[in-house]
């Protein structure tokens, strides 16, 4: 069953449809109707932030699209009327998820489509003898691109002992997926242990500062 990070917040990893959000190194074209001399392609750094000429510096890291332009267009309003902007995303980084821990062939994987939990272990060359697939557990951003971690148990549905519920998590573009190997104790320490040991050579998270929310399911929200 699903472990939600926060009491009321299993959405946050249940939602199957999740909208692109920009990231570092993201190209954005930004183009005025009405002032055209203010058309700028922009670069997202790696701090999230870009540089527009009307609006100064912005963070764009985490939105959507939609947000993109709802931000901007709030900015813009201070020194020019009624502007309407037209933004074209021209390079982003394709999709991924990483799976880690005890599977065959553990790395970063493309997305293509809709991928479960589940599915996303197979693609990984299933798990290996030993693998603790009660507790398997899954990172992400939020909308506030703070990272979460919660767990989930995908043993049932992969021995065929009864169906998985239907909100069976579905992965978002840079989720991380680690199959631990022995059954957790204490949650908040095993992410911690990850985080320190275990996932680096995965994907970075140097500099990260870790704080743990625990919820009514023991679950935990991790904020940088």
């Amino acid at each position: 069953m699903l472990a939600a990070v926060l009491h009321g917040q299993a959405g946050q990893f249940s939602e199957r449809d999740a909208r692109y959000r920009v990231q570092p190194s993201d190209v954005i074209e930004v183009h005025y109707r009405y002032t055209p001399e203010y058309d700028q392609t922009v670069t997202v750094q790696p701090d999230g932030f870009v540089a527009l000429q009307i609006v100064g510096d912005i963070k764009l890291q985490g939105f959507t699209m939609e947000q993109v332009k709802a931000s901007i267009l709030e900015q813009a309003s201070k020194r020019l009327k009624d502007p309407e902007i037209t933004l074209v995303l021209k390079e982003f980084e394709k999709p991924y998820f990483v799976v880690g821990g005890e599977v065959t062939t553990p790395g970063r994987f493309e997305m293509r489509g809709k991928i479960t939990a589940i599915q996303a272990i197979a693609m990984a060359g299933s798990w290996n003898i030993g693998g603790n697939l009660r507790q398997v557990i899954i990172f992400r951003r939020d909308d506030q691109w703070r990272l979460m971690a919660t767990r989930v148990n995908v043993r049932p549905a992969l021995y065929n002992s009864r169906k998985l519920e239907a909100d069976d998590i579905w992965l978002r573009d840079s989720d991380i997926v680690i199959v631990p190997k022995s059954p957790l104790q204490v949650f908040d320490d095993y992410v911690q242990l990850i985080f320190t040991k275990g996932i680096y050579g995965i994907i970075p998270f140097q500099g990260v500062s870790l704080t743990f929310y625990r919820d009514l399911a023991g679950a935990a929200t991790v904020l940088p």
